[in-house]
């Protein structure tokens, strides 16, 4: 099996969605769900960077970028009303890049979101994503006086050739000082993105770039492997380099380690103990509110959205369409999740964390064992059974992007392999 077949952020991927007909209203979607998380997406981006794939576009204008606002305060307004209770318990903000916004813009997002979602969002654990070249005083100073726990920045590498590799045009100088800028705003929990697998990259340079991360002390820090996707800057390069991510994310895991931080997922590393990192939120049983034109939501039972696509004309028309609607009670596009397709989201969200699948909480919620559903035969080497849970080994979670996919159901495979990529 290939160790990197898929990064798996969500069950069922978003290309696993299709129209809802009927579209149903949200009333009925939310009735008697609980919401824990809030999310709220800025599609903007001062760059489109080589491998990004997300739903975001470049050099919006100032007049966009407003009716963006103002479409957002539409739809949250509508959002609320349908929700039966709003006891968020974390939140975040992203995109694209959130700090595209101006500081202004950041004080009208933080002013709507809270007036139209009943929320304080200084009282429960905000993330907020950032980039070296908005990760400016004016906006950072509205984080933290409005309450952000996190801030997440995607620096990938610190070698300017490989950001140049990674079509990302950024300076090492400029990165550092955003860096500084984070970590003298006070910002509780600083997170970090490396990737590896960039082209020229070798295990020295990799570890220079961990080593950089590392002066800052980063209360968190995420190892990405670099994947090349159909209609993203590096996907003409095509080739499989699977020993080489291997290589390199075993070295970084291993220095992550010795620097004394904890594994919490394939990609995730964290300091014992810091700040933020406790949340009443259970991704497994817990829904989630997406606003904006490129979040999605979840219930138990419907995960849902707008359209979706990557390449840059279709994300404009998608923004364009979105910024004229005045109707959001209803879910547009989406995926019926039946009961086979609930145990199976439950266990991929739990078993590619390092902390495994607790087998008394999918029983509780299921009134069954998770190895009398899925009995896991074919991982047998990458698994830790336990009485009380199901983990997978070190060597497992090195092979995460191949046992999430692994466990799609063949509906969900058929849906994705059908997707025309726009």
């Amino acid at each position: 099996m290939r160790p990197y077949e898929g990064y798996v952020y969500a069950y069922p991927h978003k290309t696993a969605y299709r129209p809802l007909d009927p579209r149903p209203p949200l009333k009925e979607v939310w009735a008697g769900e609980r919401p824990g998380a809030l999310y709220v997406h800025i599609p903007f981006c001062e760059m489109r960077c080589g491998f990004c794939n997300l739903f975001t576009r470049t050099g919006a204008p100032e007049e966009l970028v407003t009716a963006y606002l103002d479409t957002l305060e539409r739809q949250a307004v509508q959002v609320r009303d349908a929700l039966e209770e709003t006891g968020f318990a974390t939140a975040a903000f992203g995109g694209g890049t959130p700090t595209y916004l101006s500081a202004g813009e950041l004080v009208r997002l933080f002013d709507l979101t809270e007036r139209t979602m009943g929320v304080d969002l200084a009282r429960i654990p905000l993330s907020v994503e950032t980039s070296p070249a908005t990760a400016t005083p004016d906006r950072l100073s509205v984080l933290v006086e409005r309450g952000t726990m996190r801030v997440s920045i995607g620096v990938q590498s610190f070698i300017d050739a490989e950001a140049r590799a990674a079509v990302r045009p950024q300076k090492r100088a400029e990165v550092e000082t955003a860096l500084d800028t984070i970590r003298a705003a006070g910002v509780p929990v600083l997170n970090i993105d490396l990737i590896y697998g960039i082209d020229g990259q070798t295990v020295d340079s990799w570890l220079a770039s961990i080593e950089a991360a590392l002066t800052w002390r980063p209360e968190e820090l995420y190892l990405y492997p670099l994947y090349v996707r159909p209609l993203t800057g590096l996907s003409k390069q095509g080739r499989a380099w699977d020993d080489q991510r291997l290589e390199l994310y075993r070295a970084g895991r291993d220095r992550l380690a010795a620097a004394g931080y904890e594994q919490v997922s394939m990609r995730m590393f964290r300091l014992p103990g810091g700040a933020g990192t406790a949340t009443e939120y259970c991704c497994q049983t817990d829904g989630m509110v997406g606003l904006g034109c490129g979040a999605r939501s979840y219930t138990s039972r419907l995960h849902y959205s707008f359209e979706y696509a990557v390449e840059a004309r279709h994300v404009r028309s998608i923004i364009d369409d979105y910024v004229g609607r005045t109707e959001f009670g209803v879910a547009n596009v989406g995926f019926e999740l039946s009961l086979d397709e609930r145990k199976r989201r439950h266990l991929i969200q739990s078993l590619l964390q390092a902390e495994g699948l607790s087998r008394e909480l999918y029983l509780d919620r299921f009134r069954t064992d998770v190895l009398a559903d899925f009995p896991l035969e074919g991982f047998a080497e990458w698994l830790r059974v336990d009485p009380g849970a199901v983990r997978l080994t070190a060597e497992g979670l090195a092979f995460s992007d191949a046992v999430g996919p692994a466990l799609f159901s063949p509906q969900v495979r058929r849906l994705m392999d059908e997707y025309a990529p726009c």
